[in-house]
């Protein structure tokens, strides 16, 4: 369990009122690098030549990690902005229109109170997602049938309903105690069904300070080659080796596949590090669960928060 730390509140947000102008992108948004502009360019790490031995997975994840955190840098003071990916043939594997990768909305970031910093500007030392948390999760793509189970009330996920998703009442109870010993303010929740069976979950947690977020619990994500809490129906999963290595300024991400064999369902799973927010991202389906429409949700959830 990872050390419990001190951390000092982050200031008052600043008043509501906010700025009306709001940037939408021209078209739907896909995987690929993603870009937020004016924010700093995302970085791509250059997949290498050879796949390393397995035995050095871990070394992987924790690199993979930090070089998404080394990429924090300050961006511009308007309240909104419009997000933009690559192209389809920019991304290996994803050259064709037939990739199995969902229709989402246009996703606009919601306004920051006026007068507020971004969550990763250099002003904003705690890290902190003054926006909306609510307005941060992830909307569901075009065809998909709403989870209102996660809604919760006017928005807010109560603890206990996030908590239902690990298999362990050890892992609840000990989760639950570092929940409050971090000062858990909230949780924004969506999910949503797809016509092909894919079942999505994305939780939304929010905390004081970016620091706790990286040291109570983020740490839990990069510790092992699989998940330090196990995820109803996910009994072995491993590292995910063939998620896109492609970074989201400011945000730290792993992610975990169900291997080989499983039962009726397969699972996969994410996790991210984004200042004051730590993201957990799920995803089964009857059979397999699609790679490409996981990486596309969890780089456009990547985005938003970034």
């Amino acid at each position: 369990m990872t050390e419990q730390h001190q951390v000092t509140e982050p200031e008052a947000a600043a008043t509501t009122e906010t700025n009306p102008e709001v940037e939408p992108i021209a078209a739907p948004v896909s995987v690929g690098e993603p870009t937020v502009s004016p924010a700093p360019e995302a970085v791509v790490t250059a997949p290498s030549a050879a796949q390393p031995p397995k035995d050095r997975r871990v070394l992987r994840a924790v690199l993979r990690w930090t070089a998404a955190v080394a990429v924090f840098g300050a961006v511009g003071t308007a309240t909104a902005y419009g997000i933009t990916g690559m192209e389809r043939t920019d991304v290996p594997g994803l050259a064709t229109e037939s990739d199995g990768r969902w229709e989402f909305p246009t996703l606009v970031k919601p306004p920051l109170p006026s007068g507020s910093p971004a969550p990763f500007a250099e002003a904003n030392t705690a890290g902190a997602h003054y926006a909306d948390l609510r307005a941060l999760v992830l909307p569901a793509p075009e065809g998909a049938t709403q989870d209102k189970a996660l809604s919760g009330s006017d928005g807010w996920l109560k603890t206990e309903d996030y908590l239902a998703e690990y298999a362990q009442k050890e892992d609840r109870d000990e989760i639950r105690r570092k929940l409050v010993d971090s000062g858990l303010r909230h949780i924004a929740a969506r999910g949503w069904t797809t016509p092909d069976g894919t079942r999505t979950r994305i939780y939304l947690l929010q905390f004081g300070t970016a620091t706790v977020v990286e040291k109570a619990l983020a740490s839990d994500a990069i510790a092992y080659t699989s998940p330090t809490y196990q995820v109803r129906g996910a009994t072995d999963a491993t590292y995910d080796e063939d998620f896109p290595e492609v970074a989201v300024s400011g945000i730290a991400r792993t992610a975990y596949v169900e291997a080989k064999p499983y039962g009726p369902e397969q699972v996969r799973q994410a996790y991210l590090s984004a200042g004051d927010v730590y993201a957990v991202i799920l995803q089964t389906r009857k059979g397999a669960a699609k790679a490409v429409p996981f990486q596309q949700t969890v780089m456009l959830q990547s985005q938003l928060l970034g």
